[in-house]
C-alpha cells in the first residue's frame, strides 16, 4: 500500500506487538555514525515477518470482547495535515484513507489484533474467514445475518458481485487490482473482461463469481489463491450498496457501514463522523463504538499536532493524530517527560521510501546509477522524524519481510549515509550529462519541502541542474501516478500489503500493470523482470518464493536501478491524556482506531 505523503503510512497484513519497539533517547547522528538504536528496531521489525492465522465462524461472531474501563459517550478530537484523496472504498490504497475505512467501510474479512503480535483474518460481513475447496482454487463466503448499510438496506451477495465487478470500470483508478487479476487477467488485461464495470447487461460469467443465493458468494480462480482473506481484508476491496453507487460521485459521498458514518465533509477543511444506527456490535468481533463521534480538523502539520497534544489541555486531552506522527524536533521532549511518554504508541513500519527515476525519460543507467550515489539518505531521514521516525535504507525490501537482508547495501548507503557526490558527478561526466535537467517533483508539505532542498543541494554538487516542481500533498499519487506525468524523479512510499514480498515487488515493477493509477512508478517494464514475477508467483513453497523474490529484488536494484532506496519508516504518535483503548496496529501502522474510548 501507498505511504501517506505528509509523514506515515497504510495497512499491511503483518504482526507486531503493540507497544514493543522501545525508542531510545538518542538523537539522530545527522548521518555521520551508527544509530545505537538500529539493532534493536530492527530485531522487533522480524516480528511482522510471521504469516496471520485463519479465524473460523466463532472467532468472527460479535460482539468485540470489552474493553477494561471502557465508558460511552464523548467525541474524539482528531487534527491532521491533509485531505483524503478517496472515499470510495474502490479507490483507496493510501494510508490515510485505509485508517478511516475501518470506521465507516466493511469487507467480507477484516483483521483481529490480539495486542502481543498476532493477527488472525476473521470474517467482518462474511461469517468466517472464507472456506477453501479443490486446493485453494475455491473460496465460499457467507453473508452474516443482520449487516445493513447506514440507509438500513440489507447487504445481499448482490453488493458483493456489484463491489467486485465495480473495481473493473474506468474510473476506479487508483485501488488494489489483485482479486481483479486473479478472477480475469493479469496485468491491465483484466479490464477487458468487464469494460463497463458491471453498470450494464453484462456480468462476469458464474464460472469466476458466483452468487447462487443472497447470502453466499463464491470465488473461482485458475490456480491456488491462499491469499485470498488478507486481500478482501484491504480497504480497496470493502462493500459498496448496489442501490447507493454513484459512480464517479460517490468518491466524495460515500453509505457507510461501519461503526461510523459521515456527517459532514468540508473539502480541504474538516470532517465529522458520528454513530451509524444501523451498525450492529452482534455482526462485528473486532470493532468498538464507545465514542459519539470523531471531528477531524485539517491542515494540522505534525508539529502543531505535537504541541497541541504535548500540551494536554482542553480539546487535546480527548485529542489523538491520525496518520501524523510526533515531530522530529519534540521527540526529545516528548521521550523525557514522563507523563507524555506514557501516552504514546509506537511501532515498526513497514514502508520504504523511495526517490523513483522515471525510465521513460531516464534511459541511461549511468545518469541513474548517478543520481542513487548523490543521494543523502541519513538527512531526508533526518528531517523525518530522524532516529524516532526511520533509518536509512539499503534496498527496496522493508525489514518486516520475510528474508530481510539487512546487510544489503548495492549503493554503500549504510556507510556513507550522506551519499557520495563526488562518485556521483564522476558517474555523470563518464555518461556526458554534466549539467542534465532534471524535473525533480514533490509533494507541498514541510517535510517534502524540506527534503527538496537537501535533494536539489546534492544533485547540484552532483552536476545536475534540478528543476523542481510542487505538487498538492493531498492528490500526490493520482498526479505521480500518470504514465505521462512529465516528471524525471518523484518520492513515494511502499509498504506490504501482506507479509510477502509478492506485494512489493510485482505491484511496484511489473511492466504488465502500467497504467494510469498503477504502482509502478518508475514505469519500469523489463521483460526479464516481467517474466520472473510470472514465474516466482506461481512457487507454492513461501520459503522458496521469498528466495527467488530476493533475487529478482537483487537484479531490479543493481541492474536496473530504476528507484533509489532511501530510508525505512517507523511510527510514533502521541495522544491525550483522557484518552483511553490506544495501542499501536501493526495491520494500519497507526493508533488504532477501532478500540478508542473517553476515560471520563
Amino acid at each position: 500500500m501507498k505511504l501517506l505523503t505528509s509523514r506515515r503510512a497504510r495497512a499491511a497484513m503483518v504482526a507486531l506487538a503493540a507497544g514493543s519497539l522501545v525508542l531510545t533517547g538518542c538523537s539522530d547522528d545527522g548521518g555521520s555514525g551508527k544509530n545505537d538504536a538500529k539493532t534493536v528496531d530492527k530485531n522487533k521489525a522480524a516480528e511482522q515477518q510471521a504469516g496471520v492465522q485463519f479465524g473460523d465462524a466463532a472467532a468472527s461472531t460479535g460482539p468485540a470482547e470489552e474493553l477494561e474501563g471502557a465508558k460511552p459517550g464523548g467525541t474524539i478530537a482528531v487534527r491532521m495535515q491533509d485531505d483524503l484523496s478517496h472515499l470510495d472504498p474502490g479507490q483507496i490504497y493510501v494510508s490515510d484513507a485505509g485508517l478511516l475505512s475501518r470506521l465507516i467501510h466493511r469487507g467480507l474479512t477484516q483483521n483481529q489484533e490480539d495486542g502481543k503480535g498476532g493477527v488472525t483474518v476473521v470474517g467482518d460481513l462474511a461469517t468466517d474467514s472464507g472456506k477453501p475447496s479443490e486446493g485453494g482454487k475455491v473460496w465460499t463466503y457467507t453473508l452474516k445475518d443482520g449487516v445493513k448499510d447506514a440507509n438500513g438496506n440489507p447487504i445481499t451477495s448482490a453488493d458483493i458481485r456489484h463491489s467486485v465487478e465495480r473495481l473493473y470500470a474506468t474510473f476506479i483508478t487508483d485501488g488494489p487490482t489483485y482479486l481483479q487479476q486473479w478472477l480475469s487477467g493479469e496485468g491491465t488485461t483484466y479490464r477487458k473482461a468487464l469494460p463497463d464495470g458491471g453498470f450494464g447487461d453484462k456480468h462476469l460469467p458464474d464460472s469466476v463469481l458466483e452468487t447462487p443465493d443472497d447470502k453466499t458468494i463464491v470465488f473461482k480462480f485458475d490456480k491456488p489463491r491462499p491469499d485470498l482473506p488478507q486481500t478482501l481484508a484491504m480497504a480497496g476491496y470493502a462493500v459498496v450498496p448496489e442501490k447507493t453507487d454513484t459512480k464517479e460521485k460517490y468518491d466524495t459521498k460515500p453509505v457507510a457501514t461501519g461503526p461510523y458514518k459521515i456527517a459532514e465533509y468540508k473539502r480541504g477543511k474538516s470532517i465529522k463522523l458520528v454513530k451509524n444506527d444501523q451498525w450492529d456490535p452482534k455482526t462485528d468481533s473486532v470493532r468498538h463504538a464507545y465514542v459519539d463521534g470523531f471531528d477531524f480538523t485539517l491542515n494540522h502539520d505534525d508539529k502543531s499536532q505535537t504541541e497541541w497534544l504535548l500540551a494536554d489541555r482542553g480539546e487535546a486531552k480527548n485529542g489523538i493524530q491520525f496518520t501524523g506522527a510526533v515531530d522530529a524536533t519534540l521527540a526529545k521532549q516528548v521521550i523525557g517527560d514522563p507523563a507524555a511518554k506514557k501516552r504514546t504508541i509506537e511501532g515498526f513500519q513497514p514502508y520504504v521510501w523511495q526517490l523513483n527515476m522515471n525510465m521513460d525519460r531516464i534511459k541511461d543507467k549511468k545518469i541513474r546509477d548517478a543520481i542513487a550515489m548523490a543521494v543523502p539518505n541519513a538527512q531526508f531521514q533526518s528531517v523525518d522524524g530522524g532516529a524516532y521516525g526511520g533509518e536509512v535504507a539499503g534496498g527496496l525490501l522493508a525489514p518486516t519481510l520475510p528474508g530481510f537482508e539487512a546487510d544489503y547495501d548495492p549503493f554503500g548507503k549504510l556507510k556513507k549515509r550522506n551519499g557520495d557526490p563526488a562518485a556521483a558527478k564522476k558517474m555523470l561526466e563518464e555518461a556526458g550529462k554534466v549539467g542534465m535537467k532534471l524535473t525533480y517533483a514533490y509533494a507541498n508539505t514541510p517535510i517534502r519541502q524540506q527534503q527538496s532542498v537537501i535533494l536539489e543541494a546534492a544533485l547540484t554538487k552532483a552536476g545536475f541542474d534540478v528543476q523542481k516542481k510542487e505538487l498538492d500533498g493531498a492528490t500526490w499519487y493520482e498526479q505521480v501516478g500518470k504514465v505521462d506525468n512529465k516528471l524525471d524523479i518523484y518520492m513515494t512510499g511502499w509498504g506490504q500489503d501482506w507479509s510477502s514480498p509478492s506485494t512489493v515487488i510485482p505491484p511496484s515493477f511489473d511492466g504488465t500493470q502500467i497504467q494510469d493509477g498503477s504502482s509502478n512508478y518508475t514505469h519500469l517494464n523489463d521483460p526479464k523482470v516481467n517474466s520472473e514475477i510470472k514465474r516466482i508467483g506461481a512457487i507454492t513453497d513461501p520459503e522458496k518464493a521469498t528466495e527467488e523474490w530476493n533475487k529478482l529484488h537483487h537484479y531490479i536494484v543493481e541492474e536496473i536501478n530504476p528507484a533509489v532506496p532511501i530510508y525505512y519508516t517507523k511510527q510514533f504518535q502521541i495522544y491525550g491524556s483522557n484518552v483511553g483503548g490506544a495501542r499501536y496496529s501493526s495491520t494500519t501502522s497507526y493508533i488504532d482506531v477501532t478500540r478508542l474510548f473517553l476515560k471520563k
